[in-house]
């Protein structure tokens, strides 16, 4: 009988994985995943998980085929893999719902996620190995150094707001602590006190927003911003939702 085994693909990281450690398996840009099974499928339809809000994660987690922690991959490539998963497990077509202005009603739209493509980012703007950038921000002229957030940094984050929500029930915190958790030294003071009181005293609104729209520009990831050309109705930049519909497609 022949040896029974599931394919797998070889997935782009969009950062070329040029922010992870040299040392990090995760530095040569690329990682090894296999093609969706029926027990992965369990996963999905696990009600606790879903419950939780780990079920995405754990289905990744299993069908990564490197061995890496998903949990160090930048925000952008644990994108291109989860784009990659839903592509393997139920094919490359996925609709969604959208606005048809012309027709005044909720359409549908079937978008082809291997067309999509990795957004331009300058690379000469990334020190290989190191996950570190400069800003100067523009109004006060601070100098501000900060990473890309990691699938650490986001749980880090939420287990952080809740802490504080539990204080103030009442309270907004979401922008200051991922700000927070992004900076990495401030005129060259790299402690988190400095940086706490700076973000929580002195950063500017316009600041912010600069430097925010810098991230975001220089941050590596899948462009999920597209034309929607559905029987003569033309619709530019629209992002792709994602919705109950990208893994559990007979939801």
């Amino acid at each position: 009988m022949a040896e029974l085994k599931i394919p797998t693909e070889t997935v782009t990281l969009p950062s070329k994985g040029l922010v992870y450690p040299e040392d990090s398996l995760l530095a040569k840009g690329e990682i090894e995943m296999r093609y969706m099974s029926a027990k992965d499928e369990d996963i999905l339809t696990n009600i606790n998980f879903i419950k939780q809000g780990t079920a995405i994660d754990k289905l990744l987690k299993s069908l990564v085929v490197t061995p890496i922690d998903i949990d160090d991959l930048v925000t952008g490539d644990k994108n291109a893999i989860l784009f990659s998963a839903r592509i393997l497990g139920y094919g490359k077509d996925y609709s969604f719902k959208f606005r048809n202005e012309s027709l005044g009603r909720e359409d549908e739209y079937t978008v082809d996620l291997t067309t999509l493509k990795e957004k331009t980012v300058d690379e000469s703007l990334f020190t290989k190995g190191k996950n570190e950038f400069k800003f100067t921000l523009p109004q006060s002229g601070n100098v501000i150094t900060f990473k890309l957030l990691t699938g650490k940094d986001d749980k880090a984050i939420e287990a952080e707001i809740k802490g504080l929500q539990k204080v103030d029930p009442n309270g907004a915190f979401e922008n200051t602590t991922r700000l927070k958790h992004m900076i990495t030294s401030v005129n060259g003071k790299a402690d988190q006190v400095s940086i706490r009181d700076f973000v929580d005293n002195y950063l500017l609104a316009p600041d912010s927003r600069a430097f925010k729209k810098y991230y975001n520009d220089i941050s590596p990831d899948i462009d999920t911003v597209i034309t929607i050309d559905k029987d003569g109705y033309v619709q530019e930049g629209v992002i792709i939702p994602i919705n109950i519909n990208f893994f559990w497609p007979d939801a």
